[in-house]
């Protein structure tokens, strides 16, 4: 079965979070996608059963990524650290939702998890804030992370600890861009991934003083080198 681009959906300025449903359930694409039709910020673009046909087939290409953990029988995690390695925004979504499951999700780099029976609202919030780089944590998910006793400390890239400490120095994200040489949008982006670990971590730092707070406390970046 092939991709079903989805034709309409766009306006006319393309601005809104376009969306790639991969699932081999059509009953459940078309439920999906009437979830995401009540959100007119949302247009779905592209679905189908085969993650590399539906996403080869959005057109504009998904800015999000909707994928059932299981397809045509088989657990994809190898699919989900591909997409996500390949920058994609991944959200897994499961009927699978033991937490066991729900981490190794994670590890393989998807932003977020989300439990098939959670619902519209959830289901529509998750994919709001995947789309943005923001941390949205649904129940199925906080029940994971709360209950996860792995030892371990957030693991920030160079440039996230780069651009945190930075903007931690009183500098603007504007600012931080220029002295980085990248745009205020990837700035914004390492300060929400860097929040989403955190979050992930259930230790979440919605604001910058509990964001430099955590970072002080693990290591990250150090007191002194925080400008008055």
């Amino acid at each position: 079965m092939g991709a079903d681009p989805v034709a309409g959906d766009m306006t006319p300025g393309g601005s809104r979070i376009t969306v790639a449903i991969v699932d081999d359930h059509p009953v459940v694409i078309e439920g999906v996608r009437s979830w995401l039709a009540t959100e007119p910020r949302l247009a779905v673009v592209a679905t189908g059963e085969d993650p590399d046909t539906v996403l080869a087939a959005a057109r504009p290409p998904a800015d999000v990524v909707l994928l059932d953990l299981r397809l045509r029988g088989r657990m994809v995690l190898d699919k989900v650290a591909e997409l996500s390695g390949a920058g994609r925004r991944v959200v897994v979504y499961s009927e699978h939702s033991d937490s066991e499951t729900i981490l190794a999700v994670l590890d393989a780099g998807a932003v977020a998890f989300l439990a098939k029976h959670e619902g519209r609202e959830h289901c529509v919030d998750t994919v709001l804030a995947a789309a943005s780089d923001r941390p949205y944590v649904p129940p199925a998910l906080a029940g994971a992370i709360v209950g996860d006793r792995r030892t371990g400390r957030p693991v920030l890239s160079d440039k996230e600890r780069e651009a945190l400490l930075l903007w931690f120095q009183s500098m603007s994200k504007a600012s931080v861009a220029r002295r980085m040489n990248i745009s205020e949008h990837t700035v914004k982006q390492y300060v929400d991934r860097a929040r989403i670990k955190y979050a992930r971590a259930g230790r979440p730092a919605a604001t910058k003083a509990a964001l430099l707070a955590r970072a002080i406390e693990d290591g990250l970046v150090r007191a002194d080198e925080i400008g008055n």
